[in-house]
């Protein structure tokens, strides 16, 4: 988007809460990449919020309260004399709204020439490179839309979200921390973590129940961002779905219930891959994180996982803890056990 690239360089004081029980803190908010991004005076990342979910809660008033949509206890306070980053923040946000699929005339001549043109292609087309289209053209607003939507369905599968307000609360430090997408932790479920389209990272309840410390999680967090890296979670869905589904997607801008919820099944009862052990050494380099817990979690005798062992980055250094010990007992109890 060329107007994140106009908005890179700038920076603005704020008063951040993370939880309506929490004090208000002064912090620095600047603009990422499709992110804003919260930081400490000492520019430690807080939070990141996506552009595309950023609410304000108070239009034309001021200060200016944004929070993350969905999560309207969590806030930011912009005092009025910081108009360009409230300006910024308005202009961005109204451009990713300009983006969201509008009824109409247009948009049916849009829909009519998308169906005419993906017709066409698919006389000739294997069916890879219909799904190669799609994944190109899918914004990241409707990735996300995909991705809740998916989460809604495992929901039904697994029973919801844990969700004790004490151990989201140190769910979303945890997250601030590794810089990752939103976490969701299931009540219940045969599989450890799940990446879904839109940057949602799902984890087992066992993940945080049955180990001393959150390495293990952290590590699992780690693992999924990288094979989301390497590998569209958008793409693997309509790769396992046919390119039936990427023709539907194309031309309604979603996907139907019964095929959301044959995915979910899928994802729930299949064996996640594991992702390239040279890039993911890397990535727990970059997040500061050691990855034997998270190697020996996968196997317990370390003989799979050997090179993640061998080659921890963080083995002759000293990490930056992940949580607080008490941060961490409040995340263990997030499902209530």
């Amino acid at each position: 988007m060329t107007a994140l690239k106009k908005y890179a360089r700038i920076e603005a004081s704020a008063l951040w809460r993370p939880d309506p029980q929490s004090q208000r803190r002064e912090v620095i908010v600047s603009i990422g990449n499709a992110t804003l991004v919260v930081s400490d005076l000492k520019d430690q990342a807080l939070a990141h919020w996506s552009l595309a979910a950023v609410q304000r809660s108070n239009p034309g008033q001021h200060p200016a309260i944004f929070f993350p949509d969905g999560d309207p206890g969590e806030t930011l306070e912009l005092a009025a004399d910081e108009s360009d980053m409230i300006e910024a923040i308005e202009k961005l946000r109204r451009a990713v709204e300009r983006r969201r699929p509008r009824s109409g005339r247009l948009r049916w001549l849009g829909v009519t020439f998308s169906i005419v043109a993906v017709m066409g292609a698919a006389a000739f087309w294997l069916p890879g490179a219909i799904v190669d289209h799609t994944v190109s053209v899918v914004p990241q607003v409707n990735r996300a839309e995909i991705g809740e939507a998916l989460m809604r369905r495992i929901e039904r599968l697994s029973g919801p979200a844990c969700s004790d307000p004490d151990g989201v609360r140190s769910l979303r430090k945890l997250r601030a921390r590794l810089r990752s997408g939103p976490i969701s932790i299931l009540l219940s479920g045969p599989v450890n973590a799940l990446h879904l389209p839109g940057g949602r990272i799902v984890l087992n309840r066992g993940l945080v129940e049955d180990y001393e410390e959150p390495d293990v999680a952290a590590g699992y967090i780690v693992a999924e961002t990288q094979l989301a890296r390497d590998r569209d979670p958008l793409r693997e869905m309509l790769e396992a779905l046919g390119p039936w589904t990427g023709f539907r997607l194309l031309t309604t801008g979603g996907v139907d219930e019964d095929t959301l919820d044959a995915y979910a099944v899928m994802l729930l009862s299949e064996d996640a891959d594991a992702a390239n052990t040279g890039r993911l050494l890397d990535a727990f380099a970059e997040a500061e994180v050691r990855s034997t817990p998270y190697a020996y979690a996968r196997d317990i005798s370390g003989e799979s996982t050997v090179a993640l062992i061998e080659a921890d980055p963080m083995a002759r250094k000293e990490a930056p803890p992940l949580l607080s010990d008490a941060d961490w007992l409040r995340l263990q109890g997030i499902c209530g056990g």
